[in-house]
Protein backbone atom coordinates (compact mmCIF):
# COMPACT_ATOMS: atom_id res chain seq x y z
CA UNK A 1 0.00 0.00 0.00
CA UNK A 2 2.29 2.35 0.96
CA UNK A 3 4.54 1.69 -2.36
CA UNK A 4 1.35 2.33 -4.31
CA UNK A 5 1.36 5.96 -2.47
CA UNK A 6 4.93 6.72 -3.71
CA UNK A 7 4.10 5.33 -7.03
CA UNK A 8 0.67 7.81 -7.28
CA UNK A 9 2.75 11.02 -5.72
CA UNK A 10 5.80 9.97 -7.53
CA UNK A 11 5.18 13.25 -10.22
CA UNK A 12 5.05 15.36 -7.47
CA UNK A 13 7.50 14.41 -4.86
CA UNK A 14 11.11 13.10 -4.90
CA UNK A 15 10.84 9.60 -4.34
CA UNK A 16 13.25 9.18 -1.81
CA UNK A 17 12.21 11.53 0.37
CA UNK A 18 8.53 10.12 0.34
CA UNK A 19 10.59 6.78 1.26
CA UNK A 20 11.57 8.50 4.32
CA UNK A 21 8.58 9.68 4.84
CA UNK A 22 6.75 6.27 4.92
CA UNK A 23 9.55 4.18 6.57
CA UNK A 24 10.44 1.92 3.55
CA UNK A 25 13.66 1.44 1.56
CA UNK A 26 14.35 2.60 -1.83
CA UNK A 27 13.21 0.13 -4.72
CA UNK A 28 16.89 0.08 -7.14
CA UNK A 29 17.17 -1.45 -10.34
CA UNK A 30 19.30 -4.15 -9.36
CA UNK A 31 16.52 -5.41 -6.35
CA UNK A 32 13.82 -5.08 -8.39
CA UNK A 33 15.59 -7.91 -11.20
CA UNK A 34 16.23 -9.90 -7.84
CA UNK A 35 12.72 -9.95 -6.54
CA UNK A 36 11.41 -10.52 -10.06
CA UNK A 37 13.75 -13.65 -10.84
CA UNK A 38 12.70 -15.12 -7.99
CA UNK A 39 9.19 -14.82 -8.11
CA UNK A 40 9.07 -15.89 -11.40
CA UNK A 41 7.62 -12.59 -12.53
CA UNK A 42 7.90 -10.51 -16.13
CA UNK A 43 7.72 -6.82 -17.00
CA UNK A 44 4.62 -5.92 -18.88
CA UNK A 45 5.71 -3.62 -21.62
CA UNK A 46 4.44 -0.50 -22.84
CA UNK A 47 3.09 -0.38 -26.08
CA UNK A 48 4.65 2.12 -28.57
CA UNK A 49 3.70 5.15 -29.95
CA UNK A 50 2.93 5.05 -33.30
CA UNK A 51 3.99 7.92 -35.84
CA UNK A 52 0.58 10.33 -35.86
CA UNK A 53 2.27 12.48 -38.87
CA UNK A 54 2.60 11.33 -42.59
CA UNK A 55 5.22 12.70 -44.56
CA UNK A 56 3.96 10.73 -48.00
CA UNK A 57 2.24 13.53 -50.10
CA UNK A 58 2.90 16.31 -52.58
CA UNK A 59 2.84 19.21 -50.60
CA UNK A 60 5.44 21.97 -50.51
CA UNK A 61 8.07 20.64 -47.41
CA UNK A 62 9.95 23.76 -45.74
CA UNK A 63 13.74 23.66 -45.32
CA UNK A 64 15.15 22.79 -41.91
CA UNK A 65 16.44 26.39 -40.89
CA UNK A 66 16.65 25.23 -37.01
CA UNK A 67 19.51 22.31 -38.27
CA UNK A 68 19.33 20.83 -34.18
CA UNK A 69 20.61 24.45 -33.13
CA UNK A 70 17.83 24.33 -29.72
CA UNK A 71 19.91 26.72 -27.84
CA UNK A 72 18.27 30.10 -28.22
CA UNK A 73 19.79 33.43 -26.95
CA UNK A 74 15.48 34.57 -25.79
CA UNK A 75 11.76 33.32 -25.56
CA UNK A 76 9.88 33.24 -28.80
CA UNK A 77 12.24 33.13 -31.10
CA UNK A 78 12.28 29.44 -31.91
CA UNK A 79 9.00 27.10 -30.95
CA UNK A 80 8.99 23.58 -31.88
CA UNK A 81 5.28 21.53 -32.51
CA UNK A 82 4.50 18.33 -33.30
CA UNK A 83 1.59 15.53 -32.24
CA UNK A 84 0.62 12.86 -30.10
CA UNK A 85 -2.20 10.76 -29.36
CA UNK A 86 -3.52 9.32 -26.16
CA UNK A 87 -6.23 6.30 -25.83
CA UNK A 88 -9.31 6.34 -24.57
CA UNK A 89 -12.52 3.83 -24.22
CA UNK A 90 -13.86 7.07 -26.45
CA UNK A 91 -10.93 6.83 -28.78
CA UNK A 92 -7.69 8.66 -29.78
CA UNK A 93 -7.54 11.38 -28.49
CA UNK A 94 -4.97 13.87 -29.78
CA UNK A 95 -2.56 16.52 -28.90
CA UNK A 96 -0.82 19.19 -30.67
CA UNK A 97 1.75 21.40 -28.89
CA UNK A 98 4.23 24.01 -29.09
CA UNK A 99 7.19 24.17 -27.31
CA UNK A 100 9.57 27.21 -26.47
CA UNK A 101 13.67 26.44 -26.95
CA UNK A 102 14.61 29.29 -24.55
CA UNK A 103 12.02 28.20 -21.44
CA UNK A 104 11.33 24.65 -22.19
CA UNK A 105 7.62 26.07 -21.80
CA UNK A 106 5.00 24.31 -23.37
CA UNK A 107 3.64 27.49 -24.71
CA UNK A 108 0.66 25.90 -26.18
CA UNK A 109 -1.62 22.44 -27.07
CA UNK A 110 -4.85 21.58 -28.31
CA UNK A 111 -6.50 18.79 -28.17
CA UNK A 112 -9.10 16.88 -29.65
CA UNK A 113 -10.79 13.41 -31.32
CA UNK A 114 -9.05 13.83 -34.98
CA UNK A 115 -5.56 14.50 -36.09
CA UNK A 116 -5.71 17.15 -38.60
CA UNK A 117 -4.33 20.31 -39.44
CA UNK A 118 -6.94 21.95 -38.05
CA UNK A 119 -6.03 20.57 -34.89
CA UNK A 120 -2.44 21.93 -35.24
CA UNK A 121 -3.61 25.33 -36.48
CA UNK A 122 -5.50 25.49 -33.18
CA UNK A 123 -2.79 25.22 -31.06
CA UNK A 124 -0.96 27.68 -33.18
CA UNK A 125 -3.50 29.97 -33.01
CA UNK A 126 -3.94 29.53 -29.40
CA UNK A 127 -0.52 29.94 -28.79
CA UNK A 128 0.76 32.80 -31.29
CA UNK A 129 -2.45 35.33 -29.65
CA UNK A 130 -1.33 34.75 -26.17
CA UNK A 131 2.05 35.24 -26.63
CA UNK A 132 2.25 38.00 -29.90
CA UNK A 133 5.83 37.30 -30.97
CA UNK A 134 7.87 39.56 -33.12
CA UNK A 135 7.89 38.72 -36.62
CA UNK A 136 10.28 35.91 -37.48
CA UNK A 137 10.29 33.73 -35.28
CA UNK A 138 11.22 29.83 -36.41
CA UNK A 139 8.43 27.51 -35.91
CA UNK A 140 9.55 24.31 -36.54
CA UNK A 141 7.96 20.66 -36.85
CA UNK A 142 7.71 17.32 -38.89
CA UNK A 143 7.43 17.28 -42.49
CA UNK A 144 3.79 15.75 -41.50
CA UNK A 145 0.98 16.57 -43.79
CA UNK A 146 -0.95 18.84 -40.94
CA UNK A 147 1.83 20.97 -40.89
CA UNK A 148 2.62 21.26 -44.63
CA UNK A 149 -0.90 21.87 -45.46
CA UNK A 150 -1.41 25.39 -47.26
CA UNK A 151 -3.69 26.36 -44.36
CA UNK A 152 -0.85 25.95 -41.87
CA UNK A 153 1.54 27.86 -44.16
CA UNK A 154 -1.05 30.46 -44.69
CA UNK A 155 -1.10 31.10 -40.70
CA UNK A 156 2.01 31.20 -39.89
CA UNK A 157 2.65 33.51 -42.64
CA UNK A 158 -0.21 35.80 -40.79
CA UNK A 159 1.75 35.83 -37.94
CA UNK A 160 5.10 36.42 -39.69
CA UNK A 161 6.70 32.97 -38.66
CA UNK A 162 9.19 31.83 -40.91
CA UNK A 163 8.45 27.40 -41.04
CA UNK A 164 11.07 25.15 -40.77
CA UNK A 165 10.91 20.82 -41.12
CA UNK A 166 12.91 17.93 -39.88
CA UNK A 167 14.89 15.79 -42.31
CA UNK A 168 12.44 12.94 -43.37
CA UNK A 169 12.57 10.59 -40.89
CA UNK A 170 14.99 12.24 -38.70
CA UNK A 171 13.31 12.27 -35.05
CA UNK A 172 16.48 13.87 -33.93
CA UNK A 173 16.04 17.02 -35.55
CA UNK A 174 13.12 18.03 -33.49
CA UNK A 175 14.55 16.25 -30.15
CA UNK A 176 13.33 18.49 -27.51
CA UNK A 177 9.34 18.34 -28.23
CA UNK A 178 10.78 14.27 -28.45
CA UNK A 179 12.05 14.72 -24.84
CA UNK A 180 8.81 16.46 -23.99
CA UNK A 181 6.38 13.78 -25.07
CA UNK A 182 8.26 11.17 -23.27
CA UNK A 183 8.48 12.75 -19.81
CA UNK A 184 4.69 13.47 -20.44
CA UNK A 185 4.32 9.82 -20.76
CA UNK A 186 6.34 8.55 -17.92
CA UNK A 187 5.44 10.67 -14.88
CA UNK A 188 1.17 10.70 -16.25
CA UNK A 189 -0.22 8.70 -19.46
CA UNK A 190 1.92 5.39 -19.00
CA UNK A 191 0.06 5.45 -14.97
CA UNK A 192 -3.43 6.29 -16.14
CA UNK A 193 -6.43 4.61 -17.64
CA UNK A 194 -9.24 7.40 -19.15
CA UNK A 195 -12.48 6.45 -19.74
CA UNK A 196 -13.27 9.76 -21.88
CA UNK A 197 -11.62 11.83 -24.18
CA UNK A 198 -12.95 14.62 -21.22
CA UNK A 199 -11.18 13.09 -18.67
CA UNK A 200 -7.65 12.79 -20.33
CA UNK A 201 -7.86 16.46 -21.78
CA UNK A 202 -8.37 17.60 -18.33
CA UNK A 203 -5.26 15.78 -16.42
CA UNK A 204 -2.85 16.22 -19.51
CA UNK A 205 -3.79 20.22 -19.63
CA UNK A 206 -3.68 20.09 -15.08
CA UNK A 207 0.11 18.60 -15.77
CA UNK A 208 1.13 20.74 -18.51
CA UNK A 209 -0.13 24.29 -16.93
CA UNK A 210 0.25 23.98 -13.76
CA UNK A 211 2.59 21.01 -13.16
CA UNK A 212 5.31 20.76 -16.04
CA UNK A 213 5.31 25.41 -16.81
CA UNK A 214 5.21 26.10 -13.07
CA UNK A 215 6.01 23.19 -10.73
CA UNK A 216 8.43 20.87 -12.31
CA UNK A 217 12.52 22.09 -12.36
CA UNK A 218 14.57 21.22 -15.14
CA UNK A 219 18.07 21.15 -15.13
CA UNK A 220 18.90 22.91 -18.08
CA UNK A 221 17.09 26.12 -16.74
CA UNK A 222 19.31 26.11 -13.14
CA UNK A 223 16.65 24.04 -11.15
CA UNK A 224 13.83 26.30 -11.75
CA UNK A 225 10.92 25.86 -13.48
CA UNK A 226 10.15 27.08 -17.03
CA UNK A 227 7.47 29.96 -15.31
CA UNK A 228 10.33 30.63 -13.00
CA UNK A 229 12.92 30.87 -15.86
CA UNK A 230 10.92 33.30 -17.42
CA UNK A 231 10.39 35.43 -14.44
CA UNK A 232 13.91 35.46 -13.88
CA UNK A 233 14.24 36.80 -17.75
CA UNK A 234 12.24 39.41 -17.37
CA UNK A 235 13.19 40.31 -14.26
CA UNK A 236 17.16 40.73 -15.49
CA UNK A 237 15.52 42.73 -18.50
CA UNK A 238 13.92 45.12 -16.60
CA UNK A 239 17.36 45.78 -14.18
CA UNK A 240 19.42 46.18 -17.14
Amino acid sequence: MRYAQIEAMRPKYPVSLMCRALSVSEIGIHRIKRIRSKLGLRCKQKRKFKATTDSKHNLPVAPNLLERNFNVPAPNRVWVGDITYIATDEGWLYLAGLKDLYSGELVGHAMGARMSRKLVMQALFRTASAWRPEKGLILHSDRGSQYCSHDYRKLARQFGMKLSMSRKGDCWDNAPMESFWGTLKTELLHHRHYATREEAEREIAEYIEIFYNRERKQARLGYLSPAAFMRRYYENLVAA
